[in-house]
């Protein structure tokens, strides 16, 4: 739960107090070692967890451009913009 809510310290005391005070939850001391814990490495935990839940493809460049129409069998296309996009996709880590 705290490593999805990504909690901040507001948060992740409130949470911890809830669960000290919950029949069957965690103690004091337990609580205090979780704090500590997560505040060393919420980071690299948050980091972890993105890089987990990343598709397999992703984006490393993207090019675009507008051109104008100065050809066509209608003028009332003259002129007309159009985008053109390019995405370059890569494996995660490659």
């Amino acid at each position: 739960s705290i490593a999805s809510a990504d909690m901040d310290s507001n948060q992740l005391e409130a949470f911890l107090t809830a669960q000290t005070k919950k029949q069957g939850g965690i103690t004091s001391e337990q609580a205090a070692v979780i704090a500590k814990f997560w505040k060393s490495h919420r980071t690299k935990i948050h980091d972890s967890l993105i890089s987990q839940s990343r598709w397999d493809n992703v984006l490393r460049n993207v090019n675009w451009r507008v051109d104008l129409k100065s050809q066509s069998k209608h003028v009332d296309q003259i002129n007309t913009p159009v985008a053109i996009v390019e995405m370059e996709l890569g494996r995660n880590g490659q």
